[in-house]
């Protein structure tokens, strides 16, 4: 893949050169690189934020939205080599953890371990799903279970049907990667893994959060947040406070 291809996937909004660590930002379903526009603001200035921008949303609206994990973290792996310069952490969301994970594994088979890895809002892949899959069901059903389930579409974008027609075929490109992928055993991260949730999220509790440490032969440790399911949003600074704590000595 050509670099300039590849350089479409990566955006640091406050470029550091002097940082000495990069921290990778992976969004949930239909979340954009934007999710993590402020971070850099607010994290130690050894720390360089880069978001991962994903096709089919904000400036990459036009592309074709990637719905299978296994197509997607193997580009992501391209992209991750041509930022081997500093050392790294990768922090995942949600859909963002899974994928977070994924190339975690991807990566290491070449020898390549982040210094952390933040898994954030979801279940370790030991844990049953709790709700059916809903990938294939008709648009209103569809838009109607994630917005009950998962409060994942916001009120305004609800009310607008030129938003939703936009936005949905993101939303189920990124639920058909989640509920599509199928995990297979492998040998645990090298790396040490934080396990992130906010206390009143039940899609992803801390029972659930502590069976991270199966997958990793680092440190591993949960760290819970007040909120829901999107306390990355409601309670940042809370957040922010830890990933600074857990960043500004490496």
């Amino acid at each position: 893949m050509q670099t300039e291809i590849l350089n479409l996937w990566v955006k640091c909004y406050q470029s550091n050169p002097e940082a000495n660590l990069r921290l990778f930002c992976l969004p949930y379903a239909g979340g954009g690189a934007s999710v993590f526009r402020l971070w850099a603001q607010e994290l130690p200035l050894n720390v360089e934020v880069c978001a991962i921008d994903l096709p089919g949303r904000e400036k990459r609206m036009g592309e074709k939205p990637i719905s299978n994990l296994e197509s997607l973290t193997e580009i992501l792996v391209e992209v991750f080599l041509q930022h081997l310069d500093k050392p790294f952490a990768i922090f995942g969301h949600s859909m963002g953890a899974l994928i977070a994970y994924e190339l975690s594994r991807k990566l290491q088979q070449k020898n390549i371990n982040p210094v952390y890895l933040f898994v954030s809002g979801h279940s370790a892949p030991n844990v049953p799903e709790l709700y059916p899959p809903i990938h294939l069901l008709p648009d209103a059903e569809f838009t109607e279970k994630l917005s009950k389930i998962y409060n994942a579409i916001p009120d305004t974008v609800l009310k607008d049907k030129d938003l939703m027609e936009l936005f949905l075929p993101v939303l189920r490109a990124d639920m058909t990667l989640v509920e599509t992928h199928i995990h297979s055993q492998s040998e645990p991260l090298d790396c040490p893994i934080f396990a992130l949730g906010g206390l009143e999220d039940k899609e992803a509790n801390y029972d659930s959060l502590v069976n991270w440490h199966e997958y990793t032969r680092g440190s591993f440790s949960v760290q819970m947040f007040p909120g829901g399911h999107f306390y990355l949003n409601e309670n940042r600074q809370a957040l922010l406070e830890f990933l600074s704590q857990t960043l500004k000595d490496l």
